[in-house]
């Protein structure tokens, strides 16, 4: 192992990382920016940089805008390395990863975490099936490899993401067999006390407008606010059955898209011991920070949405804001004042939303806190009813769990897991999910090989 030490270490490549080395780099900074990945753009803007002609139309004007600021962040002078997975980070700034095969560590006298987010769970029956995936899932195929379905599709769930990979699915030609949205006329009126927060944020409710005319002018079946959702299929999926307005209805189809949201990936931020709280707004755990975004007084900082979800074009502002502060620290900027409100404006005009889309798009409690049967921890084949059966028997929370039954234990480290067992446990003890807290995440937290540390 050799250790090399930088001014910055950026772990993740997304909008987030990807402004704050710009950022940093303009203020004199020495960058180093890590990402599992083997080119810039994280999972928003993945592949942007090789991204051909055909998808660039199918996937839109907003992923196109990738492609300004990947090219800002090549021409920015900082370090670059991809196919890199981060296993370890200290407080104190020393970066851990294997890449190529070899295990190395670098040191920064800060590090900034931009992992961003990852898809919430969605456990309901049969959700385990070969043919369900995620929406999200389905959005990397066709970034990454241009793979499109080749048979009709369901989509299920709720959220901007089901939503924009329909739009881009039927731009490429794909049958939309039915859209199953689990959006109840509840929340339309609980959201509606945010629609002057929402005006101010107009150019994005205009989009999500377009999205939701150009679905229906289309002709694609929608069910609207739909519950108890299933998928049916023995060995694999057959369809995908739900009530709405009172009625069982049943669709066919062998693949089925689910998605209900995006959390913040927080599984670095845990394991370096950071206090987390619960977010009811978006029912999920976030770090706590200070507004530039670090973690209590270690050198550690978070930006993008591992600090909580605020989309794209937000994110690329935090990370902005947090290298600022960074430089601060250092010594080596003097427009830190004028430079940092301007950005801080820029951020109230990307998050004017969020609080509608946080309210409208709430996913309902039977999507996330599943029945007795229904499958938690793919991993180690876990239930609900079983969890239920530990807190019975004593278990306090998830770290308990692994004790009980190894639920959490398997190769995602809880990461597919890890907030319907705190949910199930909460519901189950009667109390709030912040009471119960979660699993205790600790280094590598990505598997590795022994064989990597060899030499």
């Amino acid at each position: 192992m050799s250790e090399a030490t930088v001014d910055l270490v950026i772990i993740g490549s997304g909008p987030a990382g990807m402004a704050a080395a710009c950022e940093a780099r303009a203020h004199g900074l020495s960058v180093l920016l890590l990402d599992e990945q083997s080119s810039v753009g994280g999972q928003i803007y993945r592949r942007i940089e090789e991204a051909p002609a055909d998808i660039l139309d199918v996937l839109g004007k907003d992923y196109a805008a990738g492609q300004r600021l990947a090219m800002e962040f090549r021409e920015s002078g900082a370090g670059y390395l991809g196919g890199a997975v981060v296993w370890n980070v200290t407080t104190t700034g020393v970066v851990d990863y294997v890449a190529n095969g070899h295990a190395d560590e670098v040191a920064g006298k800060f590090v900034l975490l931009a992992s961003g987010a990852m898809e919430r769970p969605f456990p309901v029956k049969g959700w385990t099936l070969p043919g369900v995936m995620s929406a999200g899932a389905g959005q990397i195929m066709l970034k990454g490899a241009g793979a499109l379905p080749t048979e009709p599709v369901v989509l299920a769930g709720c959220g901007p993401l089901l939503y924009l990979l329909a739009w881009q699915y039927l731009r490429a030609g794909v049958t939309i067999r039915a859209l199953v949205d689990t959006t109840p006329q509840s929340a339309y009126v609980r959201a509606a006390r945010h629609v002057i927060g929402a005006a101010r944020g107009w150019r994005e409710l205009l989009k999500g407008i377009k999205l939701l005319s150009v679905i229906k002018r289309r002709g694609v079946k929608v069910y609207s606010g739909a519950t108890e959702l299933s998928i049916e299929g023995e060995t694999l999926a057959e369809g995908i059955a739900f009530v709405h307005h009172g009625k069982k209805m049943r669709v066919p189809a062998s693949l089925v898209l689910l998605h209900q949201g995006v959390v913040p990936n927080t599984q670095l931020t845990w394991s370096t011991g950071a206090e987390h709280r619960w977010d009811d707004d978006q029912l999920c755990w976030q770090p706590v920070t200070d507004e530039a975004g670090r973690v209590g007084n270690t050198s550690v900082y978070v930006a993008g949405d591992s600090r909580g979800i605020v989309g794209a074009n937000a994110s690329a502002v935090q990370g902005r804001l947090a290298a600022l502060a960074i430089a601060q620290h250092l010594g080596t900027t003097r427009d830190a004042v004028r430079r940092s409100s301007g950005l801080r404006r820029e951020l109230q005009r990307y998050t004017h939303l969020r609080p509608f889309l946080n309210t409208l798009y709430r996913p309902l409690d039977e999507n996330r806190i599943p029945t007795d049967e229904v499958l938690v921890c793919r991993c180690e084949e876990v239930t609900a009813g079983q969890i239920r059966r530990y807190v019975e028997l004593g278990c306090l929370g998830p770290n308990q769990t692994k004790a009980f039954g190894r639920c959490g234990m398997g190769p995602c480290q809880g990461r597919l897991c890890g907030l319907t067992v705190t949910e199930v446990i909460a519901e189950a003890r009667h109390v709030e999910p912040s009471e119960i807290g979660y699993y205790r995440i600790r280094p590598p937290i990505k598997p590795i090989m022994l064989g990597d540390f060899v030499g």
